[in-house]
This record gives C-alpha cells, sequence and structure tokens, in this order.
C-alpha cells in the first residue's frame, strides 16, 4: 500500500531548482557560522537538518508553487554544509602550533570540498542497502521527514496544503525566531554592551586544596545541553567534579602555590598543563572503546559498501523508478578522479616552500592522499552505518579524529626516508602539520559520510529524486567550505583560540578553546616529539577504563542511567563554565521529561503522542538559542576585527563586573525558566 505522505514515482515536481540552491546557500551561511563558532567554543555541533527544513518551509510558504520535495532540497543542501563545520576539530591545529598564521582560504576551500564531496560519493552506493532495504532507524531522517510531512499538510502529490481550511500548517519557524531572538538579545548585552556578565565561579578552600564552583550563562550552550539530553549532561557533569572536585584539589594541597599568585591563576594553571591530559586519556580510552563496540557494525558498513559498489551503475538513470535513480557509476567515478586531483593540488600547495626537498614532495602528497582516501572510504562506510544506528548527533567523529591523527602520525614516523624530513626541528614541525592537514580531510569525509544518509533517508521518506539529492549535497559541501575559511578567520583575529593568540594584550580568558583541536595537537606532537604528559595521560587513561565498567554494570542494571566515557572526558577537558550550562541544559530537557510523562499518564494518552509537539518545540527553541547566540558572536567578531578594540561597544567599565555577573545570572535562570514553561505548553496547544 502507497503511503499517502510519499510522493509517488509517477509524480515529477520541481525539486533542484535555482531558488531553493540559493535559499540553501544563505541558510548554510547561517548554520555553518553558528556550528564552527559553537564548534570552537565547546566542542560540539548541532544536526541542521530540523530547523533547515523548518526555515525552509517557512521561505517557501511564501511561492505558490513550492512543495515537499523542494524544501527536502534546500533543507538537504544546509544540513551538509553545517555537518561540514565538523572540520573544526582538527583544522584550528595548525594556527595553534604556528605553522599557519590564518587560515588560507584556497587551501581551507580544497580540504573541506574535495573531503566532503568524497564522503558523498562514498555513501551513494550504500543508499539502496543501507537506507532502502535496511531496518536501521536513523533518527534526524525520519524526524525531518516527519516535519516536512506536518509542513506541507501531508499531501501525497507534494504540494503545500493546510492543516484546516484558510490556515497555513504551522512550520515551527517562530519557535526558532523566538529562541534566536532572546539570545542574540541576551548575548550582545553580554558580550556587547557588558553590562551582562557571562560567568561566576567561587573558589573555596579546605587547607591548601583548591575547588572551584563554575556556571557560565551562555544560552546556546544551554540550548546544546537541552540538544544532548540528561544522559550526557550528568556523564558531563562526572567529568566536571573529577577535574575541579579531585583533581585540582589534590594537586594544589600537595603543591605549593608562588609569591604573589592568585588562587585561581595557580589553580587554572594547573588545571590546564596537567588536569587536562588526564581528560585527554579518558578521551583517548572512550574513543577507542566506542569504535570496538562497533566494530562489528562498521565492518557490515564496510562489507556492504565494496558490495554496493559492485552494482552502483544497475540503478541506471531511466531504467529504474525516479525514487531509485541515483548518480551512476560513470558519473561517481568521474566526479571522484576529479576530487582525488584537487586533492593532490591541495597537498601540494601545502607542502610548498616548507623544508622538504622536491623529491619527497610527491612521495609525501601520495602517501596524504592515498591515507586520507583509502582511509576515507573505510570511514565513510563505518560511519554512515553508525549515523544510522545512534544518530548523526552522537556518531563519534572526535573519536574517529583522534584514531587517524594517531594512525597518520605513526605511519609518518616510518618515512624517515622521506628526504630526511624528521632530521631537522623545522621537518619535525612540517611533519606535525602534514599529518594535521591528512587528518583534516579525513574527518571533511567521515562528517559528510555520517550526514548524508541521514538526508537520504527523508528523501526517500517524502518521495525525493535520489540523483538530485545527491547533487544537492555536493552544492551544500562546496557553498558550506567556502563560508568556514572566512569564519575561521573572523573568530581567531576576534577571539583567538586556546595558546594561540593573534595578538598581545588580548584577554586569554575570551579565546575559544577548541578542545578537539588542541588536543589532537597535543597527540600529534607527542607522538614526534616524544613529549607527551604521558603521566596525566595513563592516569585518565586508568580512570577511563574504570568509568567504561561503570557503565558497563549500569546498562545491566538499570534502564535509563549510563556513564558515556567521551562525554565525561570532555566534561573534564572543557574549561567548567563551558561545561556547567550545557549540564544546565541536559537537566532542563529531563525536568520537561519527567513532567511530559507525569502529564501523559494524568490524561491517560501514550507518552510518545503526549510529548511530540513538547519536544519538537523544545529542538526548535534550543536550536534558536544557538543559532542566535552563535551569530552574534560572529558579528562582534567583525566589530573586534574592525575596531581593533576588545570591547568596543562596552557601556560599562570593569567595576561593575560583580553587578553584570548577578543580572547575567538572573537573566539566565528567567530564559530557562521561560523555555521549560513555552514548551510544556505546545502539550496544551495540541488541536
Amino acid at each position: 500500500m502507497t503511503d499517502p505522505a510519499r510522493v509517488p514515482d509517477s509524480i515529477t515536481l520541481p525539486e533542484l531548482t535555482v531558488r531553493g540552491v540559493i535559499i540553501g546557500a544563505l541558510i548554510t551561511v547561517v548554520f555553518t557560522a553558528s556550528n564552527v563558532f559553537l564548534g570552537l567554543k565547546v566542542g560540539l555541533t548541532f544536526s541542521s537538518a530540523i530547523p533547515a527544513a523548518v526555515i525552509s518551509m517557512s521561505v517557501l510558504r511564501l511561492f505558490n508553487n513550492a512543495n515537499i520535495l523542494e524544501n527536502n532540497m534546500v533543507q538537504t543542501q544546509a544540513s551538509a554544509a553545517g555537518t561540514l563545520s565538523a572540520i573544526i576539530f582538527i583544522l584550528p591545529a595548525l594556527v595553534m602550533m604556528g605553522h599557519w598564521q590564518g587560515f588560507p582560504f584556497w587551501q581551507t576551500l580544497g580540504i573541506c570540498a574535495a573531503g566532503g564531496m568524497l564522503g558523498v560519493m562514498f555513501t551513494i552506493p550504500l543508499r539502496h542497502i543501507m537506507v532502502v532495504q535496511s531496518e536501521l532507524p536513523y533518527p534526524e531522517g525520519v524526524a525531518a521527514a516527519e516535519i516536512l510531512r506536518v509542513g506541507s499538510g501531508g499531501a501525497s502529490d507534494g504540494q503545500a496544503q493546510s492543516a484546516a481550511p484558510g490556515k497555513p500548517a504551522p512550520t515551527g519557524m517562530a519557535d526558532i525566531v523566538s529562541g534566536a531572538g532572546v539570545a542574540a538579545v541576551v548575548s550582545f548585552a553580554a558580550s556587547g554592551l557588558r553590562i551582562l556578565g557571562d560567568g561566576v565561579s567561587l573558589w573555596p578552600t579546605i587547607g591548601a586544596a583548591v575547588f572551584r564552583l563554575p556556571m557560565g550563562f551562555s544560552l546556546a550552550l544551554m540550548g546544546a545541553g537541552y540538544l544532548i539530553g540528561i544522559v550526557a549532561g550528568l556523564a558531563m557533569l562526572t567529568g566536571l567534579l573529577i577535574a575541579w572536585g579531585v583533581a585540582v584539589p589534590v594537586l594544589t594541597a600537595l603543591g605549593s602555590m608562588p609569591a604573589g599568585q592568585s588562587v585561581a591563576d595557580y589553580a587554572t594553571g594547573l588545571w590546564s598543563s596537567q588536569v587536562r591530559f588526564i581528560g585527554a586519556g579518558v578521551i583517548g580510552v572512550g574513543a577507542i572503546w566506542t569504535l570496538a563496540t562497533l566494530f562489528m557494525p562498521m565492518m557490515r558498513g564496510i562489507k556492504t559498501s565494496f558490495s554496493a559498489f559492485g552494482r552502483a551503475g544497475r540503478a541506471a538513470q531511466g531504467a529504474a523508478p525516479r525514487t531509485e535513480q541515483d548518480l551512476s557509476a560513470r558519473w561517481i567515478s568521474l566526479v571522484t578522479l576529479v576530487l582525488v586531483a584537487i586533492l593532490v593540488a591541495t597537498f601540494a600547495s601545502f607542502l610548498r616552500a616548507e623544508p622538504v626537498t622536491a623529491g619527497s614532495v610527491g612521495m609525501l602528497v601520495t602517501y596524504s592522499v592515498a591515507f586520507a582516501f583509502i582511509f576515507g572510504f573505510l570511514v565513510a562506510a563505518a560511519c554512515g552505518y553508525m549515523a544510522g544506528l545512534v544518530g548523526s548527533s552522537t556518531s563519534p567523529i572526535s573519536g574517529v579524529g583522534i584514531v587517524a591523527i594517531v594512525l597518520v602520525s605513526l605511519l609518518m614516523l616510518g618515512l624517515e626516508s622521506a628526504g630526511g624530513l624528521l632530521g631537522t626541528q623545522e621537518g619535525v614541525q612540517m611533519a606535525i602539520a602534514l599529518a594535521i592537514f591528512t587528518t583534516s580531510a579525513v574527518v571533511a569525509v567521515a562528517s559528510i559520510s555520517n550526514d548524508n544518509l541521514q538526508d537520504l533517508k527523508t528523501g526517500w521518506l517524502v518521495g525525493a529524486t535520489p540523483w538530485r539529492q545527491q547533487v544537492a549535497l555536493l552544492i551544500g559541501c562546496v557553498v558550506g567550505a567556502a563560508v568556514i575559511s572566512p569564519v575561521l578567520e573572523l573568530l581567531y583575529n576576534a577571539y583567538g583560540f586556546a595558546d594561540a593568540l593573534p595578538r598581545q594584550g588580548m584577554d586569554p580568558g575570551a579565546a575559544l578553546s577548541a578542545p578537539q583541536a588542541t588536543l589532537m595537537l597535543a597527540i600529534a606532537q607527542g607522538i614526534f616529539t616524544h613529549q607527551l604528559n604521558w603521566a596525566m595521560i595513563l592516569i585518565g587513561m586508568v580512570v577511563g577504563l574504570g568509568l567504561i565498567m561503570v557503565d558497563q554494570v549500569l546498562k545491566r542494571t538499570c534502564t535509563v542511567a549510563r556513564m558515556p566515557v567521551l562525554a565525561v572526558g570532555i566534561g573534564i577537558y572543557l574549561p567548567p563554565t563551558v561545561s556547567a550550562p550545557l549540564v544546565v541544559g541536559a537537566v532542563l530537557a529531563w525536568l520537561i521529561e519527567r513532567t511530559l510523562r507525569r502529564r501523559a499518564g494524568q490524561a491517560g494518552q501514550p507518552y510518545e503522542k503526549h510529548a511530540e509537539l513538547p519536544n519538537r518545540r523544545g529542538t526548535l527553541l534550543a536550536s534558536g538559542l544557538i543559532v542566535g547566540e552563535s551569530l552574534v558572536g560572529v558579528l562582534m567578531a567583525a566589530v573586534i576585527g574592525a575596531t581593533g578594540s576588545e570591547a568596543p561597544l562596552a557601556l560599562v567599565g570593569e567595576g561593575f563586573a560583580t553587578v553584570a555577573s548577578w543580572l547575567g545570572l538572573a537573566v539566565f535562570v528567567l530564559v530557562a525558566v521561560s523555555f521549560y514553561r513555552r514548551t510544556l505548553a505546545a502539550a496544551l496547544a495540541r488541536p
């Protein structure tokens, strides 16, 4: 029986339109900039598929001839571009180590676009087996399809219809706009006018032991915490307690504070130089464990990929129904060859004018491109399967990056004959930079592969033409890659990164932490120079193994509580004023869920049905909070860069800091309460 909400093969509607590509490009700029800012600040990115679908429907509704398939193409393009921003997990390390003084546009564009587009190419042959025939849940893909159906009135012919006569079906755009508006105003008052504080910390001591009770007031982080949920939130709280409730107090108790140094500076210095490496050890163990637990699904994905490439040409256009027409094997091969050529040119440009002999450049380029291509292909199949299994948002891209940086660094150590590259200090620095740049290509492939099949699942559910959707994914990769370099350049010059400030006199406390890039740089440098802080890393690895055992016990004895090790490690590694609002957002999500479950029981309704609208509103509000604050952060970066002042719009001086902190706390609490009430009100507004 035909799905009444799916456009049948017999109907052909406009899909990949010029206006859709333009709208998708504009949405791309918004979500790419937002994800880059959020990723550099906290080490997390958010899925842009659902908010992109909502914005697309709201804009295309202004045109009489818009349809669900055109909406789907716009959200596909914007989702791919937003996902590509995961490249910030590794690429800023080149600036942190001093190899780059900024982000060269063409090299950044080449590595991001070619890597992302290879991710599309590698996963096209997987579509039929892993999307159409597979029972994998694809949570984000299914959710985006449902939103597209609701926004178009569930019409089987694809034409936008009304939920009721004369009343357009709601899209949820109002929720995104309201969340973004509130976050933008609050963020501007805090980072621009400086009349609201952005965080506060208390520093209690017991003897010589120093503790920290932190709280940040970022609404974007509260929204991100809502999206990650209570399990990951409590895991990050555990990491926060390990760092500032155990590790830092022990180290401060065992050491002696230098004369003239404040308690806060002393404790923060120990956390930065020692405790963060405990977090690195936990993250490393967690990444390996996560990939190990998904080893069999990964192998199935790789096996499926190889078998699928053998049948890629069978669904040739014109010989298959419209909803089964992928890009042909000929086009896949041709585009892949072009992308490999772009990678070769990009790596050759990267190695130009460096301490590498002319004869070694070709070998290093061949090695780097071959590693990125082969490992990227394996990662594409694995990430595609993992995204279908656990969702794009929880698929461990950071873990893939850590494994890649370790492998590429160790393999490069075997290239001692590469023109004596490792024989000089400059050569070692070049080898580290090349390992990071190669890993960047792998991360680009992995991130897009992680998102691609979700989008193709959405397209399958609404009746899209696959090859057109695959073209939209390629366009999204190019547009997103073009945006990433200018945004990174802007943010670096305005705020700086951890341990990498572009100008003297900049405030290190305002620098973007870029946690994954910092960690991967430390790993690469440690491998090549044999100077890793092994004592703290080994402690972290032992802690990580203990947490894995705790998680396994909870898995067998408790249906709800878990202890994801990667999230604990991130909680140790992130600045505490970043972790704290994430935890608040996660707790807020838990409180809303508890209230909805209680109300559903009182009303005699299934929880899933009762919570459908509130959960959707919460997701859109949280996405709006992230987008609003992130865009203000990017705009303030432009103002700071243009004026050269750290606080060009400040209305108050340093003496107002205490009052601003209390005002910031009050506003943060007020927004959290309003978020709670507005989300729950969606259940009462059910038609």
